[in-house]
């Protein structure tokens, strides 16, 4: 089911959250909206989803205008991130709940019930209550209650946020294999750039009720448009340098950074250098002194901060070493192919 929002708006009150938002997920794609909080991704999922009624513009799921259109006549599958399952209601009654709302024989509820279980793999809790589960088990039931109703559009509000970091591993793997298996339309709100990478076809990053730019996640991480785009994404997260053009190259004035760039601008103009962690090592072709301020091990590799001369500070991950402490001056060196350049208003150059 392709969704449409065309010209989309919400406000509340004389407060504009989103105006004027075009975005189209299409049929079988897992898209994630990504911002930090306030940015009106959960403000766009309410409104496809009905709690919201959108203040101008259109939603459409496939050719239906679902606009003015309750929650319940849009055929949404919803999970929040309380999970909302009754408490006193067994795992068997809160999943088969919607389909006795709508009337069904409790035959055909109970062999939906156990096909769904068998999906979401909880078959061995049927009889529990919530506060007998765990928390992944409880995200299982709330997305195998989502999925019973077999929906148009399956929405996810922030799903994974109070689970711990197995569960959090294990229900994103979870969470994606179901909706391939479904095929079924999905949109993911979180501010987790881990678990948009990871679990969705394509990003769609908003700051201040704009999407600022929406593509897979390959192409964003590699090819973002502004320095929020690639501040946002990547862990470890990226650091930048302040410097301006000169000569053919990105330079810290009273520093001895000198970076070549191959970009369109004039001598003396103000330049960002986005440098990744990955592309500050001793392996780079730019050199650069510092001293390591921060160290941390993580199993495979290692997380080095690195202070240069004037306080600005690069960030390096390495294979695990045990010849660098921190206070130790190091020399190590950027790689120059690697390095975002931005203008002075984080506009990609």
């Amino acid at each position: 089911m392709r969704i449409l929002l065309d010209n989309f708006s919400k406000s509340f009150g004389s407060t504009k959250v989103i105006e004027n938002m075009r975005l189209e997920v299409g049929s079988g794609e897992m898209l994630a909206l990504l911002g930090p909080s306030g940015c009106g991704k959960s403000t766009t999922l309410f409104s496809i989803c009905g709690i919201h009624r959108p203040t101008g513009g259109r939603i459409l799921f496939g050719d239906r205008d679902v606009t003015d259109l309750p929650s319940q006549a849009r055929n949404v599958g919803v999970v929040f991130q309380s999970y909302a399952l009754y408490p006193h209601m067994t795992v068997t009654e809160n999943i088969g709940f919607p389909l006795k709302v709508k009337g069904m024989p409790a035959a055909e509820i109970r062999k939906e019930v156990d096909r769904i279980a068998a999906l979401v793999q909880i078959g061995n809790l049927m009889g529990r209550r919530p506060a007998e589960l765990s928390g992944g088990q409880q995200q299982r039931v709330a997305l195998a209650r989502a999925l019973i109703r077999k929906p148009d559009v399956l929405l996810l509000d922030e799903p994974l946020a109070n689970l711990d970091a197995k569960l959090r591993l294990e229900m994103r793997s979870e969470i994606r294999r179901l909706q391939r298996e479904t095929g079924i339309t999905a949109i993911l709100v979180t501010h987790d750039q881990v678990e948009a990478m990871s679990m969705c076809d394509r990003i769609a990053i908003m700051k201040e009720g704009e999407i600022v730019q929406i593509a897979t996640p390959a192409e964003m991480y590699n090819d973002p448009r502004t320095a929020f785009v690639a501040g946002f994404l990547g862990n470890p997260p990226i650091t930048f340098l302040r410097g301006i053009m000169q000569n053919g190259a990105f330079t810290m004035p009273e520093s001895e950074i000198r970076v070549p760039v191959s970009v369109n601008a004039a001598e003396g103009t103000k330049l960002t250098l986005g440098v990744r962690p990955e592309h500050f090592n001793p392996a780079g072709d730019v050199a650069v002194a510092g001293k390591v301020t921060f160290a941390e091990t993580q199993g495979r590799e290692n997380l080095y901060d690195v202070q240069l001369n004037g306080g600005s500070l690069l960030r390096s991950i390495q294979p695990v070493r045990n010849d660098v402490h921190v206070g130790d001056d190091v020399r190590w060196a950027i790689d120059s192919r690697g390095v975002l350049v931005f203008d002075e208003n984080g506009r990609r150059l």
